[in-house]
């Protein structure tokens, strides 16, 4: 029996050096323990076998694999190293297509962390609180969070970027991050009494959320499941949310009796009231476009000229996901209107579908380039893009909630299924999502215009327009 015992809890430069010599020693996962040093076990040094010298030979295995045990490994989950060693002995062992096998267990367990995690990481970047102390050295902004999984290291750069010009400390039962305006350090988890109880910023909060509050679209499910209860002791606004809703629906009813004054009417013929009345869908998806605008959740929106964010009508049954903008579309901020989008146009037309009454959008929202002299160049989204702009893509999909979604290339196929598509494998399948709706694989309309000559470009655009024409069809199932 082997024993690994891990310095801490997202040890993952001890976790992959390990598992790496134990896959090359051909040490089976029943024969391997892994286990974390307490900080204060003062016997775990002996506790572990003598580290072995290192194996020669290397071995490959899929990125995506990597991704997924960098994301796991952050589980408040004991079994999860043994999970990750599980699927990297089975990968190495001729399983080459692991993660493909959807209903196998070892990658639906980690599939499931995985999405934990994420989740976990869109709270701690959504309900982080500052309040600001003041120190000898000046004023330090301090939060408190508690997250269900071991995400404080992952997340610290996020927050470096986002409050770069601030010294802040995140604490957390777990670890601590402090930035002091340089560099960023941890140090051991905190309690809840070392924040401060009250301070100006509060009350900037809790008038802020008060303000923005609106009680005709009050949803009490959908906001309980977007701020969890469990995160109210420690938002500053959360004091409020229950006069907001106890004076909900006297405050709806005085709006609707309140006169509207209305501006000086425009040059041309106002549309007609029944086409401007936004349903509650329609005006989320406007809301986010709006707060999507100003999104830094990672380092792409800096080069960009704007975010792009999806459009069509809320109410759409057919949801097409691209890749990410590319020039024009940054240039213009809609989705596919450059050379690619005139021939997906052109294909849409041809398999009798109405762009108008489809909901098209982008896994990234943000154009990603290299820059070549004059000339801004296609740079392919790697997994941390996808997942930072993965907020703004869910929140589309539940709003519009489409019977079909076509993926259109392999990166919207890993934005919406969590794992790496073969597009030849996939492609024409249907395959279920949550919510009753279907997805549907195919080929971003670039890939046609790279194709070297006239015979390939003529039978692949035959085939695209095929698969447009299916997921029309199963609309009509």
């Amino acid at each position: 029996m082997r024993s690994v015992v891990l310095a801490h809890e997202v040890d993952w430069g001890t976790w992959r050096a390990a598992a790496r010599g134990l896959v090359l020693e051909r040490v089976p996962p029943e024969q391997v323990v892994w286990s974390v040093r307490e900080p204060d076990d003062l016997f775990a040094a002996g506790a572990e076998d003598p580290p072995p010298a290192p194996p020669a030979g290397t071995f490959n295995v899929s990125r995506a694999l990597v991704d997924l045990a960098q994301t796991v490994i952050q589980a408040s989950e004991p079994a999860r190293f043994a999970l990750l060693y599980r699927l990297l002995w089975r990968a190495h062992s001729g399983e080459r297509h692991l993660l493909d096998q959807v209903t196998d267990p070892d990658v639906q367990r980690a599939q499931r962390l995985a999405q934990a995690i994420r989740r976990d990481t869109h709270k701690m970047r959504a309900f982080v609180r500052f309040r600001a102390v003041e120190e000898p050295a000046g004023t330090r902004h301090i939060a408190w969070f508690e997250p269900d999984h071991f995400i404080v290291e992952a997340n610290a750069a996020f927050f470096v970027r986002r409050f770069a010009t601030m010294v802040w400390s995140i604490l957390t039962p777990y670890r601590c991050v402090h930035w002091d305006g340089t560099d960023t350090h941890f140090t051991a988890g905190a309690n809840r009494a070392d924040i401060p109880d009250d301070d100006a910023m509060e009350a900037y909060w809790r008038a802020y959320f008060s303000a923005i509050f609106n009680p005709a679209r009050l949803k009490i499910g959908a906001m309980t499941s977007e701020m969890p209860r469990k995160y109210w002791r420690n938002l500053p606004e959360a004091a409020a949310i229950p006069d907001l809703i106890r004076s909900a629906s006297g405050r709806a009813a005085a709006m609707v009796e309140r006169p509207v004054i209305s501006p000086a009417k425009p040059a041309r013929p106002a549309a007609p009231a029944v086409q401007v009345e936004a349903d509650p869908a329609t005006a989320a998806l406007t809301a986010a476009a709006q707060e999507a605008a100003g999104c830094r959740a990672c380092p792409l929106w800096e080069p960009a000229t704007q975010t792009v964010f999806g459009e069509g009508p809320a109410t759409a049954r057919l949801m097409f996901i691209g890749e990410q903008p590319g020039d024009q579309e940054d240039l213009g901020g809609r989705p596919f209107i450059g050379p690619a989008g005139q021939l997906f146009d052109r294909a849409l037309g041809e398999a009798g579908i109405d762009r108008a009454t489809t909901y098209v959008t982008n896994a990234v929202k943000h154009f990603k380039f290299e820059p070549r002299g004059k000339r801004r160049i296609h740079a392919k989204p790697d997994n941390a893009d996808i997942d930072a702009c993965k907020f703004w893509l869910e929140l589309e999909r539940r709003e519009v909630q489409p019977a079909v979604t076509v993926l259109l290339g392999a990166t919207a196929a890993r934005a919406v299924l969590g794992r790496t598509v073969t597009i030849s494998r996939e492609r024409g399948r249907p395959i279920p999502l949550d919510g009753n709706g279907q997805a549907l694989v195919t080929v971003h309309p670039s890939y046609l215009l790279r194709l070297p000559d006239e015979a390939s470009k003529h039978r692949e655009y035959a085939a695209f327009v095929a698969d447009l024409r299916r997921a029309a069809a199963l609309l009509a199932a």
